[in-house]
């Protein structure tokens, strides 16, 4: 294979040539012509409009196999955005994120359209203009990274196949770059300000398909999935109000950080620094050593690693190519080259609600812009920073100069009672008891009655903060209850609990209830503490007379299987099964797999 991106080295080259002989042109016309005016000059627009450079991939010699590589040909068509967004809760590749709704792409279109919208002004005289040469051509921050592309170009079977699955399904590539659109200006300036290669702005594909809200199994959290210890060593703040890991410009900085010094620490080594970033610098150390050891080599390549960490690079190398090959058509959502959000410092605790009615923005909007605030408002204790959408900055600081501080938060002022505990009043003010110990100067937990606690409360109803972390929880749970079978159950956790044993008693597994309330798979259980449970089906429930009940299967096409022959099965409609699989193919092949929705009471055995 003699080229894995659609920009080769030698490409690249002779586009900055290219560039640099236009801006000599333009010197020399610029020296030999008195003033031009170019102002409303139609004509000379819509020929710098017109101009684009397509990405191609160097043809390959006669001899080269290219049944691994060679991307699909003749004409393809797209899905919008919109039609990708609407479409998220059907057959989706990657789970479903908060950013996934039409409602948040056109949001974003729509502000990033105001901030890059100019005032008018007067019209100017009509003059004689000399025409110049054709400016060198506007990137779209996919073709921007393609251009500052800096890893190696390798050819290797793990590459190959990680990429005929991203290549197979463009309508992922589609939706992780359409998350992508509030956050990707950000991300890859970044990474070329600090001399990164530019792949390195594509982890997030592969970490959580760039939603800031992506929460694993593992405890991993945000665009960068940083661990809580991990986090912690890098500064990103995590307690009840905040969890920096999601924060964009914070844990951007932060793995950028770790990055380098895994770069530094593998002597200058990419690969094996983006290794040790999934896996960990000691996992990769271990692996040299034995290779070392036994008189092998000790690159990336030839490492023995965890069957993840061995995928991962091979992984981002597959992506990086499949943006190289696509980079200025409709498969990546095209993101301009400008910034979508300012940083503003607003010096005191601001309920979020009141500061986006500020800015102008949904309240929504202001959790994607600010994922990192689990609750209704930022840390008392700081940061104090918002991202807010360029188009709307002026009218933001403007409002919050004229708000002040103490009038940024409603406050409570509560009386104690006879039969209250820190515990029972932060549990009917959906606070923490640290929160209120922290405000009231309270050391321990003794409370008096007919003293008064100041307590901090929300501006609007909980529905009003749809994207807190609470209210993201019963958002999850109401999806899955709209896909299961079985009725949801609220368990109280009892002395002696664990994950395991819940497990066992409903027949489920541990992933399912971590994903089900937002867990770590070995998250400690408090005593009280409430948890959703969708319980397994028994056959006695299934097959009672006259229920229907609908559940999604996954068919191992067999020897001999035609689309009638499982229809008739599993009492559908082979119409049934096309629709549910849209991209199957006319014949069948034994081992293929069929996603299908059957009513389990009538499958024929």
């Amino acid at each position: 294979m003699l080229a894995l991106f659609s920009l080769s080295a030698c490409q690249t080259a002779q586009l900055k040539s290219t560039v640099a002989k236009v801006q000599a042109t333009e010197t020399s016309i610029a020296t030999a012509t008195p003033e031009v005016d170019h102002t409303n000059n139609d004509s000379e627009t819509a020929m710098v409009e017109d101009m684009a450079i397509k990405l191609v991939v160097d043809p390959l010699p006669a001899n080269t196999a290219t049944s691994d590589m060679a991307p699909p040909t003749g004409e393809e068509s797209y899905q919008s955005a919109q039609a990708i967004a609407q479409s998220i809760s059907k057959d989706n590749y990657l789970n479903w994120s908060e950013l996934d709704s039409e409602a948040s792409t056109d949001a974003a279109a729509k502000l990033l359209a105001e901030a890059q919208r100019k005032p008018k002004s007067d019209p100017l005289p009509k003059v004689n203009v000399i025409p110049t040469p054709e400016a060198p051509p506007v990137f779209d921050l996919w073709q921007l990274t393609v251009a500052n592309y800096g890893l190696e170009f390798v050819d290797n079977k793990r590459i190959g196949q990680q990429y005929n699955f991203y290549n197979k399904h463009p309508e992922l590539m589609h939706r992780v770059t359409t998350r992508a659109s509030r956050y990707y200006h950000f991300m890859l300036h970044a990474a070329l300000d600090k001399s990164m290669p530019a792949e390195i702005a594509l982890i997030p594909i592969i970490e959580s398909g760039f939603d800031p809200f992506a929460y694993s199994s593992g405890r991993a959290s945000g665009a960068w999935q940083f661990i809580p210890a991990t986090g912690r060593g890098f500064g990103l703040k995590q307690n009840w109000w905040i969890d920096g890991r999601r924060d964009i410009v914070a844990s951007t900085n932060a793995a950028h950080k770790y990055l380098l010094q895994l770069h530094k620490m593998f002597d200058g080594d990419w690969l094996l620094a983006i290794a040790s970033y999934n896996g960990g610098q000691g996992t990769v150390r271990k692996a040299i050593k034995r290779n070392k050891k036994a008189g092998k080599p000790t690159d990336f390549w030839s490492l023995k690693l965890p069957r993840e960490t061995m995928n991962y690079v091979p992984k981002l190398l597959a992506v990086a190519r499949v943006v190289a090959e696509n980079a200025g058509t409709k498969t990546l959502y095209s993101i301009d080259d400008e910034a979508y959000f300012e940083a503003v410092d607003v010096g005191s605790q601001i309920d979020l609600a009141q500061a986006a009615e500020m800015a102008n923005i949904t309240t929504d909007e202001m959790y994607r812009l600010n994922p990192a605030y689990n609750q209704w408002a930022t840390d008392p204790k700081g940061p104090h920073k918002l991202l807010i959408p360029i188009a709307h900055i002026e009218r933001f600081k403007a409002g919050l100069l004229e708000l002040p501080s103490s009038k940024r938060v409603t406050w409570n002022r509560y009386k104690i009672v006879s039969g209250d505990s820190l515990g029972k009043i932060a549990q009917r003010f959906k606070v923490s008891v640290d929160l209120i110990r922290t405000i009231n100067n309270i050391n321990g937990s003794m409370i008096r009655m007919g003293k008064t606690l100041m307590i901090p409360i929300a501006s609007k109803d909980a529905a009003a903060y749809s994207l807190s972390a609470a209210q993201r929880v019963i958002n999850r749970q109401k999806q899955i209850t709209q896909n299961q079978a079985s009725q949801r159950i609220e368990y109280k956790v009892k002395s002696g609990d664990s994950l395991w044993k819940i497990a066992k008693k409903y027949k489920i597994s541990i992933k399912q209830i971590a994903s089900w309330n937002k867990l770590g798979t070995r998250s400690v259980l408090q005593i009280g503490d409430k948890l959703s449970i969708w319980p397994r089906s028994t056959t006695t429930k299934l097959t009672r007379p006259g229920r229907k009940v609908v559940k999604k299967l996954t068919y191992k096409v067999r020897s001999g299987d035609n689309l009638s022959t499982i229809a008739q099965r599993f009492s559908v409609t082979v119409k049934d099964i096309r629709k549910w699989n849209r991209r199957l193919k006319k014949y069948l092949q034994p081992g293929q797999k069929l996603s299908l929705f059957v009513n389990v009471t009538k499958i024929k055995k």
